[in-house]
Formats: C-alpha cells, structure tokens, sequence
C-alpha cells in the first residue's frame, strides 16, 4: 500500500494520560478498583477522598457521621495508605490526588508508604491539588484560614522541588470555579491569580534560591474545566497558555520554553450533566473532550470524564469504562495525534483567544489592585455568586438552552438506567466498620512514638519551619488523619468562608418573581412576621453552589433567609432554627449522605421543640431514598431537574402556608 502521508502529518503524538477520578467505601475495594480501571487502560490514577480526609477529620468524628466512604476513598493512617496502593508500582505510577487542606498529609502518608517499601522518593510522579483559594471561592473543604493555608502550600513548593522533584505540589483548579458559575474570563483569571499567589509566597519566603526558581515555577500545574461551549472553551485553552507564558517571563524572569509550558489536566463539565434524558450527556462530554484535545498548542495533559449518569448517582464501574473508551477512541481510532495545531492562522479562533486573554487581564489587575487572590476572596466569592445567579435565570428563561431540560423535553423510557443496581451505592455498614479499624489501629500503634511526632509537628507549625518532614514523621508512627488536622487546628485555627449572597437583592425581577414575592408578602402579613426560612448544609458538603441560589433567590422574593454557609452538624442547624424561629428549613446534601443527614436533622429539630417545622431537601436523591425522605416526614424533595428556583420558592411558600395558616 502506498505511503498516502502528507507534509503536515506525522508519527502519532504521545496522548495525554488517561485517568478516571475514582475511590470509595474502602481503601480495599478502591483499591480493586483502581487495578481493574488500569488493567482496561487507564494510564493514570486519580484518587477520590470521602469528605472527612478531605477536611482532615477521623471516621468517629460527629461531623463525619454519614459521611464516610460517600464521595470517595477513606485514608485514616498509613495502613490506609498501604491497602490503597496495593500491587501499584509506586516509581512508575502517575497519581493524582484531589485534595486540598490536608494535601501535605496525603502526599506526607504517600512518601512515608515510599520510605517503607525502598522506593526512591526522586522517582514519584504525580500531582497533589493543594489549590485552597478554590475551596473559599467554590468546593468548600477548607480547614484553616488563607494565611497559614499558604504558609502549607509553600513548605510543599519548597519541599518538593528537591525531595520528590517530579511531583506537582500544587495543582491550581479552576475546575471548581466554572462548576460555580464562572465565566471562561473569570475561570482564567481566578485561575491565574491563584497561581501568583502562590508563587508570591514561595518568592517571599526565601527559602528557593533565586537561580532554582525557574523549577520551582515549572512544576505549578492546572486543572480545569471544560464546558459545552465548544469554540470559546477551545479559545480559553489557548488563552490559558499564553498568559501563563507571559506571566512567566514578566513577573518572574522564567526564560526556559519548558518551565513555560501550561501543564495541565482536565475533567470536563459536570455542572451541565442533567438528569433529565441523561443519555444527552454522553455527546455533551465528548464535545468537552474535543474542547481540550484538538488543539494541539493548548492539548491536556491529562483527562479525566465524568460518567453518563453522575447527575443520578454515583457511576458504577461499567459507567466509568465507558467514558474511559471514548479516550480511547479518540486518541488511538482517529487521526487526532498525527498533525500539528488544526486552528493556528484562524481568524476566529485568534480573534477570541485575544478577546478572552484581555478581559481575564482586566480581571488580574482589579485582584493586584486589591492586594492579591488572598485578599480579594469576598470580592471572588460574590462575583461567582452573581455569574451563577445569572446562568440560572438564563436556564429558566429559556434564553440558555439546555436540551432535555428547557426544551424538547419529550422523551421515551430510556433503556440504559433506572431500577437497582443503576447507580453505585455504599453499604451503610461501611462507615461503622470503618471506625471499629480507626478504634483498633489506635490500640495496636505506639502512643508514645504518636505523641512525640504530633508534638514535633505542632512546633514546626508554631516555628514556621517547614512542616512536611514532620508530617512524613507523623506518618510513619501511626498518627491519624484527624489527629494531624487536630494538631494544625490547634495552631492555626479554623476558617469559616463568606457565602457570597450578600449581593443578590436584584431588581431584574420578572412576572414570576414578582408574583411569588407578593404570595410571601401576603403569608408574611397572615403570620404577623417575615416568612423565615433557614437553610442549612449539614455535614461535610462543601457543594454550595445550590444553597446559594437558593439563599439569593429567596431573598430576592422578600423572604427572611438565614444561611451561615456549609459544613455544620444537625444540632447547629436546630440551633439556628430556634433562634431564628423559622417557619420551615431547607437542608441541601450533594454527597449521598441525606438519609443519615436528614435523619438526624429531623430528631434534633424535634429535641428544640420544632417538629412542626417543615422540612425540605435538595440533592442529587435517588427515588427510592426520596421515598424513604417522605416517610420521614419531609415535605418535599427537589432533585437537578428542578431547575426554576422562582417555582421552589413559590412551592416553599405555599408550603409555609399549609404548616403555619391552614386549619384542619
């Protein structure tokens, strides 16, 4: 067969790394997982944390009570570690892992694991998110506040460059920013300055010499999202690259073309999985991959892609494969790799790459002008809230299609899910034999040794030296995960983050709004006070972006709503209940956790004499738990596919009525 290659192709550039964001139940079981997920072609590993390792709290924690194994794996101690990693070469894997507050610890408890086996620290390769600008502005598993937060990130900067040299110590993830609502400028500026931030730090603290600071900025890498807005989401990869190259040589002097390089990996947009039709989502996530691969100048690194069927549940492993096999289709079927960038001399694509690059400039300059990323967390926050405010009325109005939600909205019974097994669950056993282990691990250890490690540790978090040796320490003696964070809270104290409503009184209201807002008037007036609805996110759920609107919006229609932001136990939530008198509560739970949750709620709502509040939840709930919900006594239930908050909050007013007015 004649040789048909053109001037413009050749040899097949090497793809990116294929990962799949997996962890659950156990650290065995992810650990299955994981082997099966490489041995169909995975290329890379992403760990999932449950949201008790992710702010730093032991399985017996109140706080973790229904919340373990939920969202992803449970790493307690070492001997999590060693059972998650299990049979995984650990010199020849790539592994990133989604974490933030407690990043030194994992990456701490992952070297200690190294140590242990004879693997040489200098061949890790991976990545430890460690972005926590992002969890004030969005993902909210924050622990402690911005200052000492840093203080962590840099020692890990530092650290890393010569202790583990090929591993990425902070991986700045705008993902969580577009799953907020932000706009692509707002993504690549918050995105960016976060990063500045970071390096600022690091350049202050003097501890890298100025001619290694080139490897300390080769070494910061991204992880973002990618929305279906194909050719503007193209447009802000490209952006991504050369602003990031600018940066490079005007404020730090970087000169080297591969310190230069924007690294970065991607998962592509969950916040647009509906539940509605779900099956759309297959195409909605294969044109997002196209957004972060055709482009050859601004091509990923990594990808990882939700499953189908997120927005119901938690995918099963036959899900997971299939967005693995749409990677690979991509990458070895089609002729993708065998040319070099499809879009240079393009016009369009150069005039909005431009378009984007200056608008994130403008935004930098205001952040620079309020005295960096860290200072300007409110002002981040409350523009967040305001874009996702306006994406959501543009999805009511119609003005933002959304097909399968806001139109053509006829469908036949799909035959890919529904009924059991559709979705992946967690045994609630799970959780209970998880702290039988953490009970049993702290008996057999030695608490001599525990106690001298976290005594170190805490001094070197006093001292301000550098805290990664310490924690490696911690690691080796058998030191918990809470009890890491317990010792850093000793120290540093905790952090509550702004909610970023105060801005959504909005007088662009609608016939709709308007409506309802004289419906809450006229049952304010029948009831002799404001309507009162406390919102409330129980448990370790740092998904806020539901709550938000929800707050924004009954304001909006003149109700007295009162939302302290996320991450309180039941008992606070009554709390807040009784002191404000409510006349119902809202708890939102995205973690899988509203059986447990709202379960508590309710019994502790009953000790303060509410029980006669109504109650009402949001969530990704599947129909039989709503169903169990029901039984409980919860007054209503609204899932993703509730999408016009106008309507909610009309419901919860007449909700409100039927509870405080309506005899009989």
């Amino acid at each position: 067969m004649a040789d048909t290659q053109t001037s413009f192709q050749h040899a097949p550039d090497r793809p990116w790394i294929f990962r799949t964001y997996a962890g659950h139940s156990t650290a065995k079981k992810s650990n299955e997982l994981y082997r099966m997920n490489l041995g169909k072609g995975q290329t890379g590993l992403s760990i999932a944390f449950d949201l008790p390792t992710q702010t730093a709290y032991d399985a017996d924690h109140i706080l973790a009570r229904g919340e373990v194994g939920k969202v992803g794996v449970p790493v307690k101690h070492l001997g999590d570690m060693r059972e998650l990693m299990a049979e995984l070469p650990l010199e020849q894997m790539n592994t990133s892992m989604t974490i933030n507050a407690p990043a030194s610890w994992m990456l701490a408890l992952y070297v200690a694991l190294a140590d242990e086996r004879g693997d040489d620290r200098g061949k890790l390769r991976g990545t430890t998110q460690n972005d926590i600008v992002k969890e004030y502005l969005s993902r909210g598993t924050y622990v402690f506040p911005p200052e000492p937060s840093m203080k962590l990130i840099s020692d890990m900067v530092t650290w890393c460059y010569t202790e583990v040299p090929k591993w990425n110590p902070m991986n700045v993830c705008s993902y969580h920013l577009q799953e907020a609502g932000a706009t692509p400028e707002q993504e690549l500026a918050y995105a960016l300055a976060t990063a500045i931030a970071v390096l600022d730090t690091v350049k202050a603290g003097g501890k890298v010499p100025e001619e290694d600071f080139e490897i300390v900025f080769g070494r910061i890498s991204f992880f973002v999202n990618a929305g279906v807005r194909f050719v503007t989401e193209l447009c802000k990869m490209r952006a991504f690259v050369e602003l990031w190259e600018d940066i490079g040589r005007e404020r730090y002097g970087v000169t080297d073309p591969k310190a230069l390089l924007f690294r970065y990996g991607v998962q592509v947009n969950s916040l647009g999985l509906t539940e509605p039709q779900p099956e759309n989502n297959v195409y909605r996530i294969l044109i997002e991959a196209l957004a972060v691969t055709l482009s050859k100048k601004a091509r990923c690194r990594a990808l990882q892609l939700p499953a189908w069927n997120e927005a119901l549940g938690l995918p099963r492993p036959w899900d997971q494969q299939w967005s693995l096999r749409l990677q690979q289709v991509l990458a070895y079927e089609t002729d993708l790799l065998e040319y070099e960038d499809l879009f240079d001399g393009s016009h369009v694509i150069e005039g909005k790459t431009n378009e984007l690059k200056e608008l994130a400039r403008t935004m930098l300059a205001e952040i620079d002008a309020r005295g960096g990323a860290t200072n300007a967390i409110d002002f981040m926050k409350e523009s967040l809230v305001g874009a996702h405010i306006e994406r959501v009325k543009a999805i009511e109005s119609g003005d933002l299609t959304v097909v399968g939600v806001n139109r053509y909205t006829e469908t036949a019974e799909s035959p890919l899910g529904g009924g059991d097994g559709a979705i992946q669950t967690v045994d609630p056993a799970e959780e209970m034999m998880q702290v039988r282990e953490l009970t049993a691990w702290r008996k057999n250890r030695d608490n001599a040794a525990v106690d001298a490690a976290l005594a170190g540790l805490k001094a070197a978090a006093q001292e301000g030296t550098n805290i990664m040796e310490p924690s490696i320490t911690c690691a080796k003696a058998g030191v918990t995960t809470g009890e890491w964070g317990q010792a850093m809270r000793d120290v540093f104290g905790e952090y509550r983050g702004p909610t970023g409503v105060a801005i959504v009184i909005n007088s662009d209201s609608n016939e709709d709004t308007e409506a309802v807002r004289k419906d809450v008037d006229r049952v304010s007036e029948a009831l002799g006070r404001r309507l009162t609805y406390v919102l409330g996110k129980p448990g370790l759920d740092g998904h806020s972006n539901g709550a938000e609107q929800i707050a924004a919006r009954g304001r909006e229609v003149g109700m007295d709503v009162v939302y302290e932001g996320i991450r309180f136990a039941p008992n606070e939530i009554a709390a807040q209940a009784k002191e404000a008198n409510a006349h119902v509560v809202g708890l939102s739970i995205l973690s899988g956790s509203h059986l447990d949750l709202v379960r508590e709620t309710l019994a502790e709502l009953r000790k303060v004499g509410l029980d006669n509040v109504p109650v009402v939840v949001g969530g990704i709930i599947p129909p039989e738990d709503a169903q169990a919900l029901r039984q409980m006594g919860v007054a209503r239930i609204y899932t993703p596919k509730d999408f016009k908050i106008t309507g909610i909050m009309g419901d919860v007013v007449g909700i409100v009525e039927k509870a405080w007015l309506v005899k009989g």
